[in-house]
């Protein structure tokens, strides 16, 4: 896998043409990495599990919630739980190509569609997760100023446009993943035609696009947000709601920096490295080896966190899983006790039969001896 989502750490599981970094310039020992191996794909097993509930439970409680009141909000939330489904749907091929020493068992056709996937489901969910910010500003804003919402139609294709984007940001990777054979492996990675330059735009683009404009735009929504709350004070003076919308803010804010961040920020080193900015030397090949697969996993990590953070925080959405929940539990112990109470009169019943069952004979042995007495 390229160094988007370089599951191996490995400076040359992406390169261009048939030049690449050598292994052989550095002597450093990595006992650990088999142990970081397995870790990893434990950690993905579990990122895809709970990632997979949440937002499967995000689907059902926007339905839910769809039925009763339609908000732009919760459109963009139904988008950034597919983006973020699609996204943990792919870890079990990650977690399997981890395992094998990041050798990669599917073929050439799976490589290019799940990297493909992968990649376009990373833009799509920042995508999201930035108009989501646009729109709390712009929804406060206009609540208190008293003017109209935006209508669901052109909401629909604000989240065409992002889909689109997103697509096309994946272009890059779409035509150049492919199966290619370093060291006697099979990688999925990243092959662009030649030179390093190929390599390093690539990853100047995921940096500036996925990362540095949109936490940009977050940050300045968030912050006017926060601004205006505090001007308004919403309705006159609410210092509760007021200190609620900041720590939402600031929660929201800060889990997208440090799970972007750490795996950003080592692959803006890797791309001065091969710009020769700096050098190519053991610390960075440390750093690669075991630190970025941590910041791998801290990305994927967003998939699961995006649930609670957008959809389980609100008070009315955890109202109504609150209230789901007693139903749900409600109708299971009902079903339990008429179970039991079903089981106890079967029980009965067995009983009752057995006794019809002996007691003939019985009355027919003592009838017998009644006679001979006689």
């Amino acid at each position: 896998m390229d160094e988007i989502f370089n599951h191996s750490g490995a400076p040359n599981r992406s390169f261009s043409g048939d030049e690449r970094f050598g292994f052989e310039d550095i002597d450093v020992s990595a006992d650990g990495t088999p142990i970081l191996r397995i870790l990893i794909s434990v950690v993905y097993s579990v990122v895809c599990a709970v990632g997979l509930v949440g937002n499967l439970l995000v689907f059902f409680l926007m339905r839910l919630r769809q039925g009763r009141k339609r908000s732009t909000i919760n459109f963009f939330i139904i988008n950034l739980a597919v983006t973020d489904f699609q996204f943990v749907l792919t870890l079990p091929f990650w977690a399997v190509d981890t395992a094998l020493d990041f050798s990669w068992p599917f073929g050439d056709a799976m490589c290019k569609i799940i990297l493909s996937v992968t990649v376009m489901n990373m833009y799509a969910s920042v995508f999201f997760l930035t108009a989501m910010s646009v729109t709390r500003y712009l929804a406060v804003a206009s609540a208190l100023k008293k003017k109209a919402h935006r209508s669901p139609r052109c909401v629909k294709w604000v989240c065409a446009v992002l889909w689109v984007a997103a697509t096309a940001a994946t272009a890059p990777t779409a035509i150049f993943s492919t199966v290619t054979v370093v060291a006697g492996e099979k990688l999925c990675l990243l092959k662009f035609p030649e030179g390093y330059d190929w390599l390093a735009l690539y990853h100047i683009q995921k940096i500036l696009i996925a990362f540095i404009i949109p936490m940009l735009i977050v940050s300045v929504n968030y912050l006017m947000l926060l601004r205006f709350v505090r001007q308004r004070s919403m309705d006159g003076s609410n210092p509760k709601r007021r200190s609620r919308v900041t720590k939402s803010v600031a929660i929201v804010v800060l889990s997208f920096f440090f799970c972007w961040m750490p795996n950003h920020a080592i692959t803006f080193w890797g791309v001065l490295v091969k710009f020769n900015a700096v050098n190519w030397d053991t610390s960075y090949y440390m750093v690669h080896t075991y630190v970025f697969p941590v910041t791998v996993c801290l990305a994927h990590a967003n998939s699961c966190l995006n649930p609670v953070l957008y959809c389980l925080m609100r008070p009315e959405i955890r109202k109504m899983l609150s209230g789901l929940f007693w139903k749900v539990s409600r109708r299971l112990w009902a079903e339990g006790v008429s179970w039991l109470q079903a089981a106890s009169t079967a029980a009965s019943c067995l009983v009752s039969e057995s006794l019809t069952f002996l007691h003939p004979p019985a009355a027919a042995l003592f009838s017998v001896h009644d006679a001979a007495g006689s």
